[in-house]
Parts: C-alpha cells; sequence; structure tokens
C-alpha cells in the first residue's frame, strides 16, 4: 500500500536573519511520502493540470535564471517540496505581496525536505502554504481546486494582518538600500512601527509620527476650532457655524447664503459630507446623516471648484492630488444604479482593497450621492432618457495627481496650515478651480487640515505620476546622515558565549554607555537583570531593541536559536565566533554535519554591516575560515600570538588580539600595545586562566569591546577586578 500524500511534519517561523536569508522566513519540514518516487514528470497531466490552475507560474525563473524556468523543471521532473515552494509563493504573489525568496531541500531522512518561503506576514504566509499543499495535491490527484478563492481568502488575510498601504510606503522607505533604517512591529495587527534601533528609534503609526503632537491631532479633528485658528492668521477659510438642530442648520445656511455645505465637524475621509446644498429641505435631509458621523454639525459656505489635496511634511509640501466629478450618462434602458456599475464601477481601478485607488461607488453606501442623484429627479432605479449626464458624485477620491501643477503661492498657504495647526505630517483640503493659481484670486479656500492623512492616493494616483512621500516621511524623521542604529554587537559558536556576551556588555556600560544584553542568563539593562534565564526568549531581546533608553546592546546566538527563530537584529556592527565544536549541534533541525553547523554559525559574520568588525577565533581553522564573509574588518584573536591567521593580519597591517609576555596585547600591523597583565586580572586568578577556554573568551570580549572603540585604558579598567560569577544585580 502507498502513501502519496504531503504532510507538515513542523513549521517554523524564522522571524529574522537566518541561514536561509536576511529576511523573515517560514520553515516548513515537509515529508512527500511515497511521493519521493513520483517526480512531476511521471505524473500523468500533472504538468497540464497545475499550469492551468497558476499560468503565472511562467514568470518564476528558478534556478535556470530565466522566464521559464521552473516550468522547465516541471517539465523534467523535479519533487513535490520544490513545486510546494513555487506553488506557496505564487499564491502570495497573486494576493498582492509580489516577489519573494524560496528555497527547497532535502534532508538526511528520505521523503522529508525543508520547504523555505519569505513570510511578509506569519498568518497569511501560513495560510499560504497549507493552500500550496491543498492545490498540490489537487493536482497530482487530478481533483478541482478553487484558486481564485484561495486567493481571496489571503486578500482578506493581508487586509487584516499586513501593513496598511501608507504605513508600508513608508517603511519600505526607510529599508530601502539607500537609508537601510531597520524596523519592528510594534502592533502585531496594526500600523504601529518602530523604525531604527534603541535610542536612535523613531515610531509612525500610519502617517502620524511621535513627532505629531497630540494636541495638535486634536485641534484637526475639530474643524470649527481649525478655521478659527487658520482665519486668524490670514489663510482664507469657508465662513460657517456650528450648529446643533435642523433648524440651526437651516437658519445658518439662510445667513450664509446658499449653496453651502453641510458636513461633521470632526468626521474624516469625507463621511457626511454633503456639498451644493441648494435649500432648507436638503439641509433638513443631510442634517441628520452628518450628525451620524460626528459629534457635531457645521454649515459653512459652499467653495465652487474642486477639491484638492496637499500632502505637507516637515514644513514643506510634497504632493499634491486632485478630485474628480463623476457622471453617468443615460442610454434609455438602463437604471441609473446599473449605469454605475457598467460606466463607472468597470473602471479597473476601482475596487474595494486598499491596493485600488478609486473605490467602488453605490448610492447605497454614499448617501452624498444618493442626495445629489435624487436632487436632479432621479433615484437609483430611475432610467435617465438616452444622452441625459446625471452627476453622481461631486468630488470624488482625490485620486489625480497635480504635484507639479501648484502655484507657489498656494503651496506656501497649505504649509502655513499645516504649522498654524501644529502638525508635522498634514493633509490640507482646498477647493480652487485652478490650482496653478493664487487662491484669492478665485475665492479658494482651505476647508479641512488632517492629521494622518492617507498616502495611497499619492503612491498610486489613478492619474499622473507617483510620487516619493514614504521617503519625505523617513527623511522628515531621519536627517541625511543621522543613524537610525546603536551598536549592537552578536555573539556565537559552540562555547563560551554567555559568558563572552556578559563580558564585551560591562565593558559597553563602563565606557558610559546604557547597555542591554540579552544571554542564556537573561536580560540585563545597564547591568541589571530585569528577566530571568527561564523569561528569556526571542520576544524578550526583541525588547531590548525596543527600549529607547538603550544605547547598545549584546545579544548571544546559540545554534539552536539562530535555527528555531533566527537573529532578533537585522545586521551587527560587531559580530563574534568564539569556536565551532559540530558534534555537539547534531541531532536536531536535521543538522546532521559539520558543514551544516558552519553554514548555521557563518549567519553571524553574514550580518555585520559593512563599516562593522567580525571578531573571529584564529586558533579554531572553521572560523578562520568565515573571514572572507564578512563585509566588514575582521578582527582576529588567540592566546597564541604565532596563530597562522593572526600572523598574516598583522603583515597586513590590520587589527589583532593575543598574549605576549603574560599580557593581553593590542596590535595593529607591528604596532603593540598591552593592556593588562594576565596576572592581575581577577578572572585568571587561583588557577582559573589554566581552563579550557577561559583566556579565549577573555581575549574575544576584549577584541569587540577594541572593535566598539572602547578606549584601551577603559578595557583595562573593566577586565582587571571582573568577576564573572559575581551575584548578579537584580530588581
Amino acid at each position: 500500500m502507498t502513501n502519496k500524500t504531503i504532510d507538515f511534519l513542523n513549521v517554523l517561523h524564522l522571524r529574522g536573519p537566518n541561514i536561509w536569508t536576511y529576511r523573515a522566513v517560514l520553515e516548513a519540514w515537509v515529508d512527500i511520502h511515497d511521493l519521493e518516487d513520483c517526480p512531476s514528470n511521471v505524473i500523468p497531466g500533472f504538468y497540464e493540470r497545475i499550469t492551468a490552475m497558476l499560468p503565472t507560474l511562467i514568470e518564476h525563473r528558478c534556478s535556470i535564471g530565466e522566464r521559464g524556468g521552473f516550468l522547465k523543471r516541471l517539465r523534467d521532473g523535479t519533487w513535490p517540496g520544490h513545486i510546494l515552494e513555487h506553488v506557496t509563493l505564487e499564491l502570495q504573489n497573486l494576493a498582492g505581496t509580489t516577489g519573494g525568496f524560496g528555497k527547497a531541500r532535502e534532508t538526511s531522512v528520505r521523503g522529508v525536505y525543508k520547504v523555505v518561503i519569505r513570510a511578509w506576514q506569519k498568518d497569511v504566509s501560513m495560510a499560504a502554504l497549507h493552500m500550496g499543499r491543498d492545490l498540490l495535491m489537487a493536482c497530482i490527484e487530478d481533483r478541482p481546486y478553487d484558486v481564485d478563492a484561495a486567493v481571496a481568502k489571503l486578500r482578506d488575510l493581508i487586509d487584516d494582518y499586513m501593513l496598511g498601504p501608507s504605513t508600508r510606503c513608508i517603511v519600505e522607505a526607510a529599508a530601502d538600500k539607500r537609508r537601510r533604517i531597520p524596523y519592528i512591529r510594534l502592533l502585531a495587527e496594526g500600523n504601529l512601527v518602530q523604525l531604527g534601533y534603541g535610542a536612535r528609534q523613531r515610531r509612525i503609526w500610519t502617517a502620524e509620527t511621535d513627532r505629531t503632537p497630540a494636541i495638535a491631532e486634536s485641534i484637526a479633528s475639530e474643524k470649527d476650532l481649525t478655521k478659527m485658528l487658520l482665519s486668524s492668521c490670514g489663510v482664507p477659510v469657508p465662513e460657517g457655524e456650528v450648529v446643533a438642530n435642523v433648524e440651526e442648520a437651516i437658519s445658518a445656511a439662510e445667513d450664509i447664503g446658499y449653496p453651502v455645505v453641510v458636513k461633521p465637524t470632526d468626521g474624516n475621509h469625507a463621511r457626511g459630507v454633503f456639498t451644493n446644498v441648494m435649500s432648507p429641505e436638503e439641509v433638513a435631509a443631510a442634517f441628520p446623516l452628518a450628525a451620524a458621523e460626528g459629534s457635531e454639525v457645521m454649515v459653512e459656505r459652499f467653495i465652487r471648484g474642486t477639491e484638492h489635496r496637499i500632502l505637507v511634511v516637515g514644513g514643506k509640501m510634497v504632493a499634491a492630488n486632485m478630485g474628480e466629478a463623476v457622471s453617468v450618462t443615460g442610454d434609455g434602458k438602463s437604471t441609473i444604479d446599473e449605469l454605475i456599475e457598467t460606466q463607472i464601477n468597470t473602471d479597473p481601478r476601482r475596487g474595494v482593497e486598499h491596493e485600488f485607488p478609486l473605490y467602488v461607488i453605490s448610492l447605497d453606501r454614499f448617501p452624498a450621492a444618493k442626495m445629489e442623484v435624487e436632487r436632479q429627479g432621479f433615484t437609483g432605479s430611475s432610467v435617465p432618457p438616452e444622452g441625459r449626464e446625471v452627476m453622481i458624485v461631486r468630488t470624488s477620491n482625490m485620486a489625480f495627481d497635480v504635484t507639479d501643477e501648484v502655484h507657489p503661492d498656494t503651496a506656501e498657504l497649505a504649509c502655513l496650515a499645516a504649522r498654524i495647526v501644529g502638525l508635522d505630517i498634514a493633509g490640507i483640503d482646498l477647493v480652487c478651480e485652478d490650482i496653478s493659481k493664487p487662491l484669492d484670486q478665485q475665492r479658494g479656500a482651505i476647508v479641512e487640515v488632517n492629521a494622518g492623512p492617507g498616502l495611497l492616493m499619492h503612491i498610486k494616483p489613478a492619474v499622473g505620476q507617483p510620487r516619493p512621500v514614504g521617503e519625505a516621511i523617513v527623511d522628515h524623521l531621519f536627517a541625511k546622515d543621522e543613524d537610525s542604529r546603536i551598536p549592537v554587537v552578536g555573539v556565537t559558536g559552540s562555547r563560551g558565549k554567555t559568558p563572552v556576551a556578559r563580558l564585551i556588555a560591562h565593558l559597553v556600560r563602563l565606557s558610559g554607555q546604557y547597555t542591554g544584553l540579552a544571554c542564556s542568563e537573561g536580560v540585563f539593562l545597564d547591568g541589571r537583570q530585569v528577566e530571568t534565564a527561564e523569561g528569556t526568549n526571542w520576544d524578550a531581546a526583541e525588547r531590548v531593541l525596543m527600549n529607547r533608553s538603550v544605547e547598545a546592546a549584546v545579544f548571544e546566538n546559540g545554534c539552536r536559536s539562530i535555527l528555531a527563530d533566527g537573529t532578533v537584529y537585522d545586521r551587527c556592527l560587531v559580530g563574534v565566533v568564539t569556536n565551532i565544536d559540530p558534534e555537539l549541534h547534531f541531532g536536531e533541525f536535521y543538522i546532521d554535519s559539520a558543514e551544516k553547523v558552519w553554514n548555521v554559525f557563518r549567519t553571524q559574520v553574514d550580518l555585520v554591516l559593512s563599516y562593522g568588525v567580525a571578531v573571529l577565533n584564529a586558533e579554531d581553522p572553521a572560523v578562520v575560515e568565515m573571514a572572507p564573509l564578512c563585509d566588514g574588518e575582521v578582527i582576529f584573536y588567540g592566546v597564541d600570538g604565532n596563530a597562522e591567521a593572526i600572523v598574516t593580519a598583522r603583515g597586513e597591517g590590520k587589527r589583532t588580539v593575543y598574549v605576549k609576555d603574560g599580557a593581553i596585547v593590542l596590535a595593529t600591523g607591528d604596532k603593540e600595545e598591552e593592556v593588562a597583565r594576565l596576572a592581575k586580572i581577577a578572572m585568571l586568578a587561583k588557577g582559573a586562566a589554566d581552563q579550557p577556554g577561559v583566556l579565549s573568551n577573555l581575549l574575544a570580549a576584549v577584541a569587540a569591546a577594541w572593535a566598539l572603540d572602547v578606549a584601551p585604558e577603559m578595557i583595562r579598567a573593566g577586565v582587571k577586578p571582573y568577576d564573572p560569577i559575581a551575584p548578579l544585580r537584580a530588581d
């Protein structure tokens, strides 16, 4: 009896850089059982079925490196683990997460593979992985599979769990090659994001930042207060007043003069806003709908023209968009509801998801549109005469880019409005007939100032050029040469990680920096233990990077933690590898060879920044082999100053650390500086210096401190009295 199925033995979420890539991934341990004997080219009709379900697989280049490369592998014969990788990635692509990393590798157990896929968000990628398995089995067993339904479900999950478009464009700009700013998502299902680490971090929440004053946000939500402040500074605004009931609203409209606008004072996204209101009856109809969207209702003068949105960031205009009136034309047969569907909503730019720049219009969902239609003598079920134009919405999505057309005076006026309210990022709504002319020449006016403005209209306009608004916000938060990173040290190896990490943190703290440490003994902040070893995990380590007080951070990375979680940081200033003893790590995670163990520990060296330093044990040949992988400098250390790697490095004028004549020496080429006599170092007393690894660990920590620019005299002062077995400070 055969067992031709696919089972998941385990799925790991590697949240940080790992043995596969610098990004978060899912690593699925997949058992294909007897399908190990069934590559794709021996399953009748398989190729035709899978390419019919997923024709876009033709875009996958695979190892061949050209379009259609994966399909060639399918025709020639490849195994279900490899196919699952590509199918899962393609389902995510179809749902809107374009691109992605993938790998499929055999283990030493027959039929068991590691399938690795890029995980933009754990829940989304986990769902895609299981859908990929189901689709693949349907193709193998010649059963139907509803790809469209699967993609729709993934899109719903993306909408629920992934960053919204406004936040995402800022995060992507921060992570771009130009800035390479690390980020941490602070809410698993929200848009609160930390950019940078520790004391150098900034925070964003959609298009609001930690520089957005709460008072300014409150002012912006009170439209009447905003208008008063703007008017007092000479900014043109439409006259109006807040009203408590229908009678007051009608009275205000008659005092102002028709047409008027009826809107909530603290609404947003144009909900409950009724423009060009022409009569007491229309005011009475609009009032309860506006009241339902806010705490109070305002009646103000109607400004003729088109509504525009100017985005101001850090006191500068960075983008501007214009709205557009939307209408339908009667054909003598179709109702207005039907005309809206055929003439408006068929536009491929319209949709209900965030990625669509134009929204779907429905009279049932937009009371203002319903009123506009009724004003013209129709309802949704009316059939207008052939050729009759019926206005549906006077101002629809402001998704038409006009950035290059804005008059400089108008741009400056928008920036002034943002400064008056106090917002660092603001969406300034104004109405005018010609954005290329000053407002005072056309009775234009600023009608709203919005905190946390949506950015989608600027990054994906329906018409016109996308604007780099995410970059503008990142540049506002971080000056051109400002570093978003604190010094981060990663320590790995088979032995000695914990004492090395603790001593490095001790030396850095003595140099005057508030230091965070996460190691197998717990989490420490500035030398004080705040979490025990039992509570220490990836999340606890991440909290070190989230702490605004932390000016430098040290992390211990064991082989198991790298395999199970990845590293908590994206890159490090200093990476230390103490030694490699492969046999200590055999047995878990299908790690069963020295090469695989070496590949785990090399992750630490791969993560060293180009201006950083790898600190490597010169007396361990496997560690020495990692030196060419480092993008930055390498400092070799060793008890024996005559170790080949140290001698070679000194000959090339590089930095090294070793023992000479009973003292620890820092050398740059042939220039040597004695740090401390071994006999005067407390941790080496009473024979400890003869214990395996103790002196080597000390040298590793000294080299790392030197790499962090801790002064030699400070290193000397730190290591001489240091006692690694002293009681831990704890609250």
